[in-house]
């Protein structure tokens, strides 16, 4: 039977969707039959794990659906785009450090924003950026000292900067993407 055209495409892209939690569910089912005990704490803690991702994921996709209805890709090229220039990496810098939540859940819109044009060396240092967390600065400035702190995050900035121009430069962007 030959598939042709969209409707080809279409199921099996559907196919491929539902073969992972096809198989999740069936070894779920067969692991139920030989351990219950053990699958059914496993199966509560994916519970767990599906209840603390919801909020951020429904976030990230609100997120995305005001980007899809108000920003065009014209204006995210402009503002992350190769050719960004500093108002572009500053940018990237800011929202990485004022982002929160987990970060798989920012996957998707980092995915959104690059195919829309945002340049892989912008997205590099958003995501480089996310490991200073402002909301936790004054605990660490109990712990360590405002020295120490500032000069860590300082310094994570500057190598978020030198990451973002090296995965420029291996992604074969051009050279003076960032600025």
């Amino acid at each position: 039977m030959k598939k042709n055209g969209k409707n080809g495409k279409s199921w099996k892209s559907a196919i491929r969707f539902l073969a992972f939690p096809a198989i999740v569910l069936v070894i779920y089912l067969i692991l139920l039959i030989l351990m219950p005990d053990e699958t059914i704490q496993a199966f509560k803690s994916c519970g767990g794990i599906l209840r603390s991702l919801i909020l951020p994921l429904c976030l990230v996709f609100a997120v995305m659906l005001l980007l899809n209805l108000f920003v065009k890709p014209a204006q995210i090229v402009r503002f992350l785009g190769t050719g960004a220039g500093v108002k572009g990496l500053l940018l990237a810098v800011a929202a990485g450090l004022i982002s929160a939540g987990p970060i798989y859940a920012w996957y998707p819109l980092l995915k959104d924003l690059k195919e829309k044009g945002a340049a892989n060396s912008l997205l590099a240092v958003f995501l480089y950026n996310r490991a200073v967390k402002p909301f936790l600065l004054p605990i660490m400035i109990v712990y360590f000292g405002w020295i120490y702190v500032v000069t860590l995050t300082v310094l994570t900035i500057i190598a978020s900067i030198a990451v973002g121009y090296l995965v420029g430069a291996l992604v074969k962007e051009r050279a003076g993407a960032l600025l």
